[in-house]
C-alpha cells in the first residue's frame, strides 16, 4: 500500500472526501450520542443524535476497524477517532510504520532528532488512518478525535516524544480539517504528556468510566489539554454514551 501513501496524494484525497470537516461538529448541547468501533462489529448499533466511529483496531498502525464503512453509514453526523501511541519501533520506515514523506516533513520541525522522529510517527499515524478511511469510502466525516490512553504504547522516560507524536497527528489532520479534538482523562493526559502543550487542539472529550449520567455537567468547562470540553463519556446500556456540554 505504501506506493499509494504519498502525503500529497492522501491529503488531496482526504481533502476532497472530507470536505465538510471545515466546520465545527454540530453537536447540540445536552444531546447524547455514542462511539463505536471494532468491538461492535456484527452487533446492534446504538441510537443517538450523533456517532463517533473508530478507524483503527485498538492500536495505531496495521490495525484497522473492518466494520468502519458499515458503522459510519449507520451513525448520524459521524466523526472519526484514531488510536495513538509512540514506540521506538514506530520510527522505522518499514512499510508499516513511519512514512518517508512524514520523515521528510519532520526535518523542519524544531526539536532533537528523536523529537523529529516522534513527530514523523504522529504524522504517519494520521496519514495511514486517513488512507484507510478513504479506502472505505468514508466521506464527509464531521471531524477527527485522537484517542490518547495509557493502554497504548508511550515513552515513559521522555514525555516530549509523546507530545511530539500527538503534535504530528494534530498538525497533519489540520491540513484537511479544523475540527480536531482529543479523547482522554486528566490523569492519562498528564501521565502521557506531562502537561506539555499541544497546539491546534479545538476540543476535549472526557472519559469518566461512570455507569450513569450523574455528574456529567460538572465535567464540562476547560479540559485536560486546556481546550474546552465538548463531550463527556459514560457507559449506558453496554455502550459508550457521550453527553454534549
Amino acid at each position: 500500500m505504501d506506493q499509494l501513501l504519498s502525503i500529497a496524494s492522501i491529503l488531496a484525497t482526504a481533502g476532497s472526501l472530507l470536505v465538510n470537516q471545515a466546520a465545527p461538529v454540530p453537536y447540540t448541547p445536552r444531546s447524547t450520542g455514542h462511539d463505536i468501533s471494532f468491538p461492535q462489529c456484527g452487533g446492534a448499533y446504538p441510537a443517538g443524535a450523533f456517532g463517533i466511529v473508530g478507524v483503527n483496531g485498538g492500536y495505531p498502525f496495521v490495525h484497522y476497524n473492518p466494520c468502519l464503512a458499515d458503522e459510519y453509514s449507520r451513525s448520524p453526523e459521524a466523526a472519526l477517532y484514531i488510536n495513538t501511541g509512540y514506540d521506538p519501533l514506530y520510527t522505522q520506515v518499514d512499510g508499516q510504520h513511519t512514512i518517508p514523506e512524514c520523515l521528510t516533513q519532520a526535518a523542519v520541525v524544531k526539536g532533537s532528532a528523536d523529537q523529529k522522529a516522534a513527530w514523523g510517527v504522529g504524522c504517519s499515524e494520521a496519514v495511514r488512518s486517513m488512507a484507510y478511511a478513504a479506502s472505505q469510502h468514508v466521506t464527509k466525516a464531521r471531524g477527527w478525535w485522537l484517542d490518547v490512553e495509557t493502554e497504548n504504547s508511550w515513552s515513559s522516560t521522555d514525555l516530549s516524544l509523546n507530545q511530539y507524536t500527538i503534535q504530528g497527528i494534530v498538525d497533519t489532520l489540520r491540513k484537511t480539517t479544523s475540527a480536531v479534538g482529543i479523547y482522554s482523562t486528566g490523569y492519562q493526559w498528564g501521565k502521557i504528556t506531562g502537561g506539555l502543550p499541544v497546539s491546534g487542539v479545538g476540543a476535549n472529550w472526557v472519559a469518566t468510566g461512570n455507569f450513569s449520567a450523574e455528574g456529567v455537567d460538572a465535567r464540562c468547562g476547560t479540559g485536560f489539554s486546556g481546550a474546552p470540553v465538548w463531550l463527556v463519556q459514560y457507559i449506558q446500556g453496554g455502550f459508550d454514551t457521550n453527553y454534549v456540554c
